[in-house]
């Protein structure tokens, strides 16, 4: 008996041995088993941590180089910015040269045929008309008689304009007969400081008719618009009988005396007129044209220029003076228009060569010279350039942590696994959406879009590129692992 417990014993501690053994040799088993997968998670997460670091270092490149694109000059290949800038300013330069042209063009057009075009004038007696042209539009002066009435008129040129100090006295008679609702008139150029006396008799009985003076063309039309007005006129007057009026001017310009009938009969009337006129000293005179050919010109000194004075032939004492008719015109100096057109064009060709050249154009906050634009193409929505542009809006509903949005896409990857692989292949949902070919295992950050396989990302983020769903712009990439 003894011996048979001696001999179990062995035993027993034999199989503890062996059991204990292979305990162990079990717990090492799984040691190894689970230090090989601590091996393995661990050089995925470094290899995964360096490609995180890579495409890092990639985006803050290009980060550098977007903050130093308005302080480094592009290389001659991008220059279609500048191109299309140049065009641009070239054809505005072109528009603007087009429009002042055609400004200088009915300028010159109203220099030519209105202020400096060719007038009828109806002289009368004793007239002194003083012309002083512009001497950079005008060449020359013309005039022509139109009617041949006797002595003609007398054309005198000074170098200076001469003074208004001859003082001349002359009388005319007008004997008349005005039909009914109708009207005379008598033309006269006047100088400032004459005096007008007109002595009237009405010979009709019983009758009264309209005795006015008028100043100019305007005057005489507006009275002749409303003969009964008494305020168009310079002088205006309800005359019967007989009488006298007296009449000052001040200015120097051409007087009309006109008498009007609105009776249902027609009137004679005697008008006896006495002028003390002022005229032009013309003893002074270098040039002087007698119309001996019905013509006379003077041309126009440049730049200094020069005046000339229109005299007419005085009426004979108490007899009526005939009507003496002239051409006055002006000869135009083409070379002002054509220097000026041509001034004016260079003018507008320089300041734009100026602008084009000093220009700028405001981009994200910051001026950079037409010359330095590169071609790139404008993304169809604006840029988000800072997270602060999205604050409040339906992004936030996704966390900007990186662990959580890593976590939620993980989740979403997931609970997709059980799904074939040919039937993610044909569902363009699971997709790349910019190449449709591999599918989405990628994020971007900060927005946490998945929506483009990792090549396509990797290339939008190299480019500086945006988020083609919500256009906010990329801080990393990462990718999706399925396990």
């Amino acid at each position: 008996m003894a011996d048979t417990t001696t001999s179990t014993a062995p035993s027993s501690s034999s199989a503890s041995t062996s059991t204990s053994s292979a305990a162990a040799i079990s717990r090492d088993t799984s040691g190894d088993a689970a230090s090989s997968s601590n091996s393995s998670q661990l050089r995925e997460n470094e290899d995964q941590t360096q490609t995180q670091n890579e495409h890092q270092h990639r985006f803050r490149g290009h980060e550098i180089e977007r903050q130093q694109v308005g302080h480094v000059p592009f290389h001659r290949g991008d220059l279609s910015g500048f191109d299309d800038s140049s065009t641009v300013i070239r054809d505005d330069t072109w528009s603007c040269v087009i429009v002042l042209l055609t400004f200088w063009f009915f300028v010159s057009m109203t220099l030519i045929l209105g202020v400096y075009g060719s007038v009828n004038l109806l002289l009368g007696p004793n007239c002194s008309l003083l012309l002083e042209p512009n001497p950079i539009f005008v060449q020359y002066i013309k005039v022509e008689e139109l009617n041949d009435s006797g002595p003609g008129p007398v054309l005198y040129g000074f170098y200076k304009a001469p003074d208004l100090d001859t003082v001349t006295t002359w009388s005319e008679t007008r004997n008349t007969t005005v039909q009914v609702d109708s009207h005379e008139e008598w033309a006269y150029l006047l100088n400032a400081g004459s005096q007008i006396n007109i002595s009237y008799s009405v010979v009709s009985p019983g009758s009264s008719v309209f005795l006015i003076i008028a100043e100019g063309n305007d005057g005489l039309s507006q009275w002749l618009e409303d003969p009964t007005y008494p305020n168009t006129t310079l002088s205006w007057n309800l005359i019967s009988g007989s009488g006298m009026i007296t009449q000052d001017i001040y200015v120097s310009s051409s007087y009309y005396v006109a008498v009007g009938n609105l009776n249902t009969e027609e009137v004679e009337v005697h008008l006896s007129l006495r002028v003390k006129a002022y005229l032009y000293n013309t003893t002074e005179a270098y040039y002087k044209c007698t119309f001996a050919d019905g013509m006379c010109g003077l041309n126009v000194l440049f730049p200094n220029g020069n005046a000339a004075v229109l005299t007419s032939p005085s009426a004979e004492q108490g007899k009526t003076s005939d009507e003496l008719y002239v051409r006055l015109s002006y000869g135009p100096r083409w070379a002002t228009y054509i220097v000026g057109i041509g001034g004016m064009t260079v003018l507008m060709l320089f300041a734009f060569n100026y602008l084009n050249k000093f220009q700028c154009v405001r981009e994200e906050g910051r001026y950079v010279p037409y010359g330095d634009i590169g071609s790139e193409r404008a993304p169809l929505l604006s840029f988000k350039d800072d997270d602060l542009s999205s604050w409040g809006s339906s992004y936030d509903s996704v966390s900007h942590d990186e662990d959580d949005i890593e976590d939620f896409l993980a989740l979403a990857s997931l609970e997709g696994k059980s799904q074939g692989d040919g039937e993610n292949t044909n569902n363009t949902r699971r997709l790349c959406a910019i190449c449709f070919d591999a599918p989405r295992d990628c994020f971007f950050l900060p927005c946490g879009h998945c929506v483009a396989c990792f090549e396509c990302a990797t290339r939008i983020a190299e480019a500086a590129g945006t988020c083609p769903v919500c256009r906010r712009t990329m801080k990393k990439v990462r990718k999706i692992f399925t396990v």
